[in-house]
């Protein structure tokens, strides 16, 4: 199984993210990891399976205070066996830690800090509405360095409004040089409840497959010659740093989501929290818990779910997920060079890997 918080705290909010997260306002912090710490001893405790891995996202878990943090974490030491984990992720602002801080990550547990960089120029990180600069990023990549931080990710965008090609290389080209252990590289979306959504309705920007492609390959090019291993649609690992909790939601493994708005798929009932953060402390208090809606997943939604999660990794999926029509489709995809079927399993190659959504639809 694989654990989930969600903290959904920002300093601003970024006009691409379509996350549940919010500034702090009125929040009490500590009353939000009381309650958050509160769910993980009750639900954790109820699991038959203990986790694997854990991650913290948001929002900006590093936001947290070191007292907030060591409390957040002596909760969850005191149900999860950390011995036992394979990886520990936090996610982190470079514009919220510094070396004592990154050192107080390690003594918690954490094993892998992934940075939300986006982008090491300027322009770029002021149209994504980023608080840091891109000094600041390299500093926190050293920084956990000095923290003896066993592996570090580096979050990049492409397809940002105003973004040349020659900025997405030369930001491909800062991230190799800073050694991490694993990158990720991902398609700007527009997504609903975002300003960038709306900009875009409105015709102020576009957003064009050609050019998308072209900036995704680019990235192929330069990280897989860097050493990388192109493993999923977005990431990219030095051999042995492939990430092992996201790695388990491409797989289709269960998984326990704790926080406001967090989503659980266990024993295939799916369920999700409240997506509000004063109703998810009430809650809590009140309840328990915080679940608002849950479903019985059957087993053609969890087929689906493999097929278009298991196409956007380099292991691909079993044939045996695929109807008779869609062999025959994806038969033809193979003679167009986009994918390749040896033995009982399908994965896609070359333009194919760019094409991930579309060809997914193609053989549900």
């Amino acid at each position: 199984m694989l654990l989930y918080l969600h903290i959904p705290f920002c300093h601003r909010i970024c006009p691409y993210c379509s996350f549940y997260k919010h500034t702090p306002g009125d929040t009490s912090l500590g009353a939000f990891v009381v309650a958050l710490a509160s769910e993980a001893r009750r639900r954790v405790a109820q699991s038959t399976t203990a986790p694997r891995t854990l991650y913290l996202g948001g929002g900006t878990p590093s936001m947290l205070s070191p007292r907030h943090l060591r409390s957040l974490f002596e909760a969850l030491h005191a149900v999860v066996d950390f011995g036992a984990l394979e990886e520990v992720t936090l996610e982190a602002n470079p514009a919220t830690f510094d070396v004592r801080k990154a050192r107080l990550f390690r003594e918690l547990g954490v094993t892998r800090v992934s940075l939300g960089i986006q982008s090491f120029d300027a322009q770029t990180l002021a149209t994504l509405g980023r608080e840091h600069t891109a000094a600041q990023a390299v500093r926190a990549v050293n920084i956990l360095r000095q923290a003896d931080m066993p592996a570090v990710n580096i979050d990049l965008m492409f397809s940002i409004p105003g973004q040349s090609k020659a900025s997405w290389q030369a930001t491909l080209e800062q991230a190799l040089a800073l050694h991490p252990e694993h990158i990720s590289a991902y398609n700007l979306s527009y997504e609903e409840d975002t300003a960038f959504f709306d900009a875009l309705r409105r015709g102020e920007m576009h957003d064009d497959e050609d050019h998308n492609a072209e900036f995704f390959h680019l990235a192929d090019a330069i990280l897989s010659t860097g050493g990388f291993d192109h493993y999923e649609t977005s990431n990219f690992a030095r051999p042995g740093h492939h990430s092992l909790h996201n790695g388990g939601y491409w797989r289709g493994e269960d998984y326990l989501g704790l926080g406001p708005s967090a989503v659980s798929t266990i024993d295939n009932v799916r369920s999700k929290n409240v997506a509000d953060t004063a109703r998810y402390i009430t809650q809590i208090h009140a309840l328990g818990h915080a679940m608002v809606e849950a479903e019985i997943l059957d087993p053609e939604a969890r087929r689906l779910e493999h097929i278009a999660l298991g196409l956007r990794t380099s292991e691909g999926i079993a044939l045996d997920l695929l109807s008779a029509e869609a062999l025959d489709r994806a038969g033809h995809l193979a003679t167009a060079g986009l994918l390749r079927m040896t033995g009982e399993r399908l994965v896609l190659i070359h333009h194919g890997r760019a094409l991930v959504d579309p060809i997914a639809a193609e053989l549900v």
